[in-house]
């Protein structure tokens, strides 16, 4: 509506539950609309009306009772939302017309009944709400304009504000009468001398949710962001903008998260215009999304923009256009071209702009990633593109949900920010005390660890430390032990070595299930021996201990690790141990060489490991944690000179190997990648070609392991 609106319509509603400042906080219908009409020009007013509402659910809270009077059967011979709502705007559109007026705006004594009642109610019921209601008049503000030393607008009510005028409090009528007659009286009042007030501030609640993007470099204030968990996987910022209905979010301000793997996690960062509508949707808190509930907290401008965020001036151009429905492709083959992405679709899917409304995702050095994100100019066009879901592109099926400029954003971000060649800290290279245990501990059946799963995959070592209270006291040094997934990143999982079983008890019956960030955690009891099983893809809960499927051919690891240790210091071997090891040995003596301490790694034939078996990685934390898997930096080069410089029996080097350096796994190599290929790749490089290990399984991702003497700059 027009600010310049000639008619006021003052307007109550009042639902089943909370009313007043918590009016929609517990999701409950309407059963109550009041409403009179003022003549701004005239000063005059019209009749007042009271209409019951019929709800779907006839439960009423004890305060709703006895506030509103109300009977079952008063309620029951009432009309629906619907029926109320178009007679409420035929008799306000004819009321109008009578007095020679042309427009109307609703006038209210708080937001709540209009963002937090009327249109969520209408959203989830699938109304279509009147024009009118989608712009409105505070009173309050307007009173506080008028008023400024009056009490913060949060605070005041109908009563309060004709007190602080010197009116008199309106006689006490039915709920609803009571608030629409004292307002119709404030209104008249401000009109009046000394005020004269013009009631030109409407606020408007938007029709749709507008998309678009967001710059890193963007300020946005964290007292407007919240965090929605809980959504359905398949959930399009519309749907979030629908649960939100009557608040206004900001311009492309839903951001899904995705997880590790790329898919959507549940969870969302919307930003709101300002603070006010931010506060209104955290009172959302557990309110439904069809069948699910779902969580809403307070967020900081920083996680917003690291979801949404964006520098890609391709992404920026790609979005650039307005209005578009976005679908994103997934699984597509990596030898897909744009005119086979167009044919897929087919003409009853016509992309905008052709080509150029098709985005591909790729590494960094160009190598496409399988995904696409694709432009639509209108819902039709993107649901007949929908009805592909799983259709075969080549040899490939291909999956399409809807998707969002934040999602985009964050896609791209994720893939063009990972680094071509992952890196370490620099080797040690100072003398490092002996300790009494290595970092990866032997296995044993002692039950003095605790397992920590459904951790955040925020948490840190620190987190995990406050989590753990009192009893971090009891955890032995470097007893936390981080788990990554394939990708190298948190997988939500975590082992605590504790100084002895009694300890390790009384924190899982201490902590199970207590909450770190928002998340519980499960804490289980367990012994080094299945933890080691764990780490190398088995499963721990608290129906049992499951192996890990090792039923492919497998790699065996070399038959003994050999490395002089000085007295004061650590073992090499002990800092860069072979990833295919998970318990070793304590130093053993070899009558070789018995004036110098060795640290011994036999085979063990239970630890063979599938380099295509679907398994956890291990890195033990603190000091150090590898970032990517397969990746261990080599000993320093003085040392490995001083290694192979010792001199050895006749008929030994059969038995002990010479000095390893880094084993690393190669991925992503041609099918017709050669020996001589590789090597060549490594050129400027200090390597063994005698001793590399050769290639292992060049099937769908090509692996190669080689042994380089010493790794000098990667």
């Amino acid at each position: 509506m027009a600010s310049h609106s000639d008619t006021l319509v003052v307007f109550f509603g009042a639902t089943a539950g909370a009313n007043g400042g918590k009016l929609g906080s517990d999701e409950r219908e309407i059963i109550l609309l009041v409403w009179q009409i003022v003549d701004l020009h005239e000063k005059k007013v019209g009749k007042l009306h009271r209409c019951l509402v019929k709800p779907d659910s006839l439960e009423r809270t004890d305060e709703c009772k006895e506030e509103t009077g109300l009977t079952v059967e008063d309620i029951l011979k009432a009309e629906p939302l619907d029926t109320v709502l178009q007679q409420f705007q035929q008799s306000v559109s004819s009321e109008v017309k009578s007095l020679g007026r042309s427009s109307f705006t609703l006038c209210v004594d708080s937001p709540l009944v209009i963002r937090q009642a009327l249109h969520p109610e209408a959203s989830t019921k699938n109304l279509v709400l009147p024009e009118c209601f989608f712009s409105f008049v505070d009173l309050k503000k307007d009173f506080q304009k008028c008023c400024p030393d009056a009490t913060a607008a949060q605070q005041l009510t109908p009563a309060s504000m004709l007190e602080y005028v010197g009116l008199p409090a309106v006689s006490e009528q039915s709920m609803g009468e009571t608030e629409v007659s004292s307002m119709v009286q404030l209104t008249l009042h401000l009109l009046a001398e000394p005020y004269n007030h013009k009631f030109s501030c409407v606020e408007t609640v938007k029709y749709k949710f507008d998309s678009g993007t967001c710059s890193k470099t963007e300020p946005v204030d964290s007292e407007t962001v919240i965090r929605a968990r809980g959504l359905p996987w398949q959930s399009s910022d519309q749907d979030i903008a629908r649960f939100f209905k009557g608040l206004s979010i900001a311009k492309g301000g839903v951001a899904l998260c995705l997880n590790a793997q790329g898919r959507r996690n549940g969870e969302a960062l919307v930003r709101f215009i300002n603070s006010e509508h931010r506060d209104l949707a955290l009172e959302r808190h557990k309110h439904h999304m069809g069948s699910r509930y779902i969580e809403v907290y307070k967020a900081t401008g920083e996680e917003f923009l690291k979801i949404a965020g964006g520098t890609s001036n391709e992404v920026a151009q790609f979005l650039s256009k307005e209005n578009q429905v976005i679908i994103r492709m997934r699984g597509l083959p990596f030898t897909a071209t744009s005119q086979e992405v167009l044919s897929f679709l087919g003409p009853e899917s016509p992309v905008t702009d052709g080509a150029e409304g098709l985005l591909f995702v790729k590494y960094p050095d160009g190598r496409p990633t399988g995904d696409a994100f694709v432009l639509f100019s209108c819902e039709e066009y993107a649901q007949n593109a929908l009805k592909k879901h799983k259709q075969i592109l080549g040899k490939r099926y291909i999956e399409l949900f809807r998707s969002t400029a934040a999602e985009v954003q964050q896609v791209l971000n994720r893939y063009m920010s990972a680094p071509l060649i992952s890196t370490l800290p620099p080797s040690p290279i100072v003398p490092v005390p002996v300790m009494a245990q290595p970092y990866l501990p032997a296995a044993s059946s002692s039950r003095d660890c605790v397992r920590l799963r459904g951790l955040p995959y925020t948490a840190g070592i620190e987190d995990i430390l406050e989590f753990m209270g009192e009893h971090t006291v009891d955890i032995k040094p470097h007893g936390v032990h981080m788990v990554l997934n394939q990708q190298g990143r948190p997988s939500g999982d975590a082992f605590i070595q504790m100084r002895s079983p009694d300890k390790s008890f009384m924190v899982a019956q201490k902590c199970h299930k207590k909450t770190m960030k928002d998340r519980y955690v499960e804490v289980f009891q367990c012994s080094t021996e299945e933890m080691s099983i764990v780490l190398m893809g088995g499963t721990l809960n608290r129906s049992g201990l499951s192996p890990p499927p090792c039923k492919l051919p497998c790699l065996s690891p070399p038959t003994a690790y050999a490395f002089p240790t000085p007295p004061s210091m650590l073992s090499e071997a002990a800092l860069y141990q072979s990833p295919l090891l998970a318990a070793p040995r304590p130093p053993q003596s070899m009558t070789h060489s018995p004036a110098h301490a060795l640290a011994y790694y036999p085979p063990q034939p239970h630890m063979y490991m599938n380099m295509n078996m679907n398994y956890t990685a291990y890195y033990p934390s603190p000091p150090v944690s590898p970032s990517t898997m397969s990746y261990f930096a080599a000993p320093p080069g003085s040392m490995a000179a001083a290694v192979a410089a010792q001199p050895h029996p006749a008929g030994s080097a059969s038995s002990v190997m010479p000095q390893p350096g880094a084993l690393m796994r190669m991925q992503g190599l041609p099918y017709n990648t050669g020996v001589k290929d590789i090597l060549s790749f490594f050129q400027g490089y200090q390597y063994a070609p005698e001793e590399y290990s050769g290639m292992v399984q060049m099937s769908h991702q090509a692996r190669s392991l080689i042994q380089p003497k010493e790794w000098l700059c990667l």
